[in-house]
């Protein structure tokens, strides 16, 4: 059952539709800054709807909290191309975006890019606007980094933050995170499962496998980084075990993601780890046509993805809500770290190795117990997991 508050925002963005109708496919505030900057749709992904994903920004002029002072602070966030309801990277933003909204008071408009190209144009209506005056502009995505150098530069006064890259300027605050140790734990639980007789859900393992895979969305140095922590835990759990790796070059292409997976279990993998956004779904109706496994990223997707909970052995989760949530949270607070590189890794629980929700209870003890292990060792800097290839 939904909660008051998912309830509330489908009333707002049901009720801001019928005054002023779809702002388009990619979103974005309008030039007359008269669109709420939702693309209109109700943000459905095929799953439960848990991430909030309605595309209501609450520009109602409400703040949520006592209905007359107006909002503690004007956010737009410009997500990443692939859009909202992907289950995975995009909706974890605006999870934080949405838990500020009903934690502390601001209101949040929102531009869903197609393409790379419109990074740019976004990122400055947002700048430019005086109705409302943005207090902070969130980039989603490593893809902005380009075009949000060139904007904080053009825009001095305005403050923006930025996840997955880092980006010298003094007026925008950059989130990283260590993703090649969370997926290290990802590689190590696969290799310990895929080398012993595994049978959960929907999926097995063979018992004897030597092969696991890997499908990336846009090959680069971010999501190479998954890669090589995750061929780092592989081995740790056995050397003996091969990682066949494919870069799809898109983070919304179920149908390449399908058809990489279905590649990597037919020569044999029993599981496959993406870091593809929504391509990863495709990965995940791979792994139930061939009764095998798979492993989520960015969310815990066996909940946002629940038809496919029965294959998804855990995800990699990145919180990039909690970037989001704490940009906004010290831009509130007037202590914006600008010119800085906030880096979140499993010390602070900036990444994790999440267990499925149908699946984790199945997985062996002795498994969980050495991930576990392997957590606190990386953590106290006993194992050091590399982050390139």
């Amino acid at each position: 059952m939904a909660s008051d508050f998912e309830r509330r925002r489908f009333i707002k963005a049901a009720s801001a539709a019928g005054l002023i109708g779809l702002a388009g496919c990619s979103g974005g505030p309008s030039d007359d800054e008269s669109s709420d900057g939702s693309d209109g749709s109700d943000g459905s992904d095929g799953s439960d709807g848990s991430d909030g994903s309605d595309g209501s920004d609450g520009s109602d002029g409400s703040d949520g909290s006592d209905g007359g002072s107006g909002p503690a602070a004007n956010i737009g966030m410009v997500y990443a191309t692939g859009g909202l309801g992907d289950g995975s990277f995009n909706d974890q933003a605006q999870q934080g975006a949405i838990e500020a909204e009903e934690d502390l008071g601001i209101s949040f408009r929102e531009a869903q890019p197609d393409e790379v190209a419109q990074f740019s144009t976004f990122q400055q209506q947002f700048a430019n606007s005086s109705d409302p005056d943005y207090d902070l502009v969130c980039c989603i995505g490593f893809l902005q980094a380009d075009s949000l150098a060139d904007t904080a530069s053009s825009y001095p006064d305005q403050d923006f933050m930025i996840v997955d890259s880092v980006v010298d300027a003094d007026n925008v605050a950059s989130y990283t995170f260590r993703e090649h140790e969370g997926s290290y734990l990802a590689g190590l639980m696969a290799s310990l499962l895929t080398t012993r007789s595994f049978s959960a859900g929907a999926g097995s393992t063979q018992g004897d496998s030597t092969n696991l895979g890997f499908v990336g969305g846009v090959e680069s140095d971010l999501i190479q980084k998954f890669q090589a922590g995750f061929e780092a835990g592989v081995s740790a759990g056995n050397d003996d075990v091969d990682v066949s790796v494919n870069y799809t070059g898109s983070f919304n292409d179920p149908a390449a993601g399908r058809e990489a997976a279905t590649s990597m279990y037919n020569s044999g993998a029993d599981i496959v780890y993406h870091a593809a956004g929504n391509t990863g779904t495709g990965v995940f109706q791979a792994a139930q046509e061939q009764g095998k496994f798979a492993i989520g990223v960015d969310r815990d997707q066996s909940v946002t993805r629940p038809d496919y909970a029965d294959v998804i052995l855990g995800s990699m989760v990145k919180r990039v809500d909690t970037a989001v949530y704490n940009a906004i949270e010290a831009t509130v607070d007037e202590e914006f770290p600008g010119g800085s590189n906030v880096a979140l890794g499993l010390g602070n629980d900036g990444v994790a190795l999440v267990y499925g929700d149908q699946l984790g209870s199945e997985i062996p003890d002795e498994v969980t117990e050495e991930v576990a292990t392997a957590r606190e060792n990386i953590i106290a800097g006993d194992i050091d997991v590399p982050s390139e290839l």
